[in-house]
């Protein structure tokens, strides 16, 4: 299957189109940010900062153009796919770009936005999530306003997760490429190459920018990018469970698992030292992989090759829950294992970490 659409060019162009238009561009912000660096920079003020010179933080702009590039390229089935995910990330990308341009747009607004793009998103398609493969509970679901008010909280939730680990080069970025690996496997485990291709411009957009961002960070993903490409992730997992019904909710949640795991242990953290759920702090797994590893074994590196190693040494908490989900996709039980698993060991290695001097 993969063979036959890495020969078939109608299915591969798209997405090496996407990543050669999101790249010029991207190459395109960073060498006009003399222009723009008074609207488009990142600050250096802030408890999550982690670099040392002003970057743009506009990359979301290269990302969704080399996405519209990839469609502009795709054929028709591919494109019907696509123009109802580009159209309803208009807010959540928009309200996210307006924060990255003029820093006043609260979290609770760029959520917001983020989950009315769910609603839109419904709107266009009619797809929403209507089960959980929990037997107790999947009745609700038979409800219209409950299947899209879930659907707006988990296409928010994962927007937002996606947000969070932005933190070091490459390791958002990362990421999302990896997670959109493990969707397209698991399209092409159910015979569904239009939507494993639809992944692959996705995908083939997010590298564009990544070639850039990682190693030598020359350009940020800022909050356009951030949200964006989250609620793409969330709502190829409509998508997926819309036009798949043997496909468990379970691996669309496993897939996704590091970034939520964040989220989830985040908000325990924070609630345990009194904090609001949405304060930002330094101990996120990344920070202290960088503080309490990183720093270990690159004693003499500078800032920016801590960074990037940190961002590249995060994928492995990425890549594992996707081996496992794309392997037993369609059973629920494997799968609320295999999440389990995974925060076994995110809270074991969090734990190790934090006894590190």
């Amino acid at each position: 299957m993969i063979e036959a659409i890495w020969n078939n060019s109608a299915f591969v162009q798209p997405a090496v189109f996407a990543c050669l238009a999101a790249l010029a561009v991207a190459v395109l912000l960073v060498a006009t940010q003399d222009w723009h660096g008074h609207l488009s920079m990142d600050s250096l003020e802030g408890i999550q900062k982690s670099h040392t010179h002003p970057t743009p933080r506009v990359g979301g702009i290269a990302i969704a153009i080399g996405v519209v590039a990839g469609y502009l390229l795709a054929p028709h089935a591919i494109q019907s796919l696509l123009w109802p995910l580009m159209l309803a990330g208009i807010p959540a990308f928009g309200f996210g770009l307006l924060e990255d341009i003029t820093k006043r747009v609260s979290v609770k607004v760029r959520l917001l936005a983020t989950m009315f793009s769910g609603v839109l998103g419904w709107g266009v398609t009619g797809y929403a999530i209507t089960r959980l493969n929990i037997p107790a509970m999947d009745w609700m679901f038979g409800y219209t306003v409950v299947a899209v008010a879930f659907t707006a909280l988990a296409v928010g939730g994962v927007a937002n997760s996606i947000n969070i680990i932005d933190g070091f080069n490459g390791l958002a970025s990362g990421t999302v490429v990896i997670i959109l690996g493990g969707f397209a496997a698991i399209c092409l485990s159910v015979g569904d190459t239009d939507l494993a291709s639809t992944c692959l411009v996705l995908a083939g957009a997010v590298f564009g920018f990544l070639l850039l961002n990682w190693p030598l960070g020359k350009i940020f993903l800022g909050d356009g990018g951030a949200y964006f490409i989250g609620f793409a992730l969330a709502w190829i997992a409509v998508l997926i469970m819309a036009r798949h019904p043997d496909v468990s909710a379970w691996a669309m949640l496993l897939v996704c698992g590091y970034p939520i795991l964040e989220v989830l242990f985040s908000i325990v953290r924070r609630s345990r030292r009194g904090m609001s759920p949405g304060d930002p702090d330094r101990l996120h797994m990344h920070s202290l992989v960088k503080k309490r590893l990183i720093r270990r074994l690159m004693p003499h590196s500078s800032n920016l090759a801590r960074n990037s190693a940190t961002g590249a040494t995060m994928w492995i908490a990425a890549l594992l829950p996707v081996l496992i989900a794309t392997n037993v996709s369609t059973q629920s039980i494997d799968l609320m294992v295999g999440l389990a698993f995974c925060a076994f060991v995110y809270s074991t290695f969090y734990a190790r970490l934090t006894r590190l001097s």
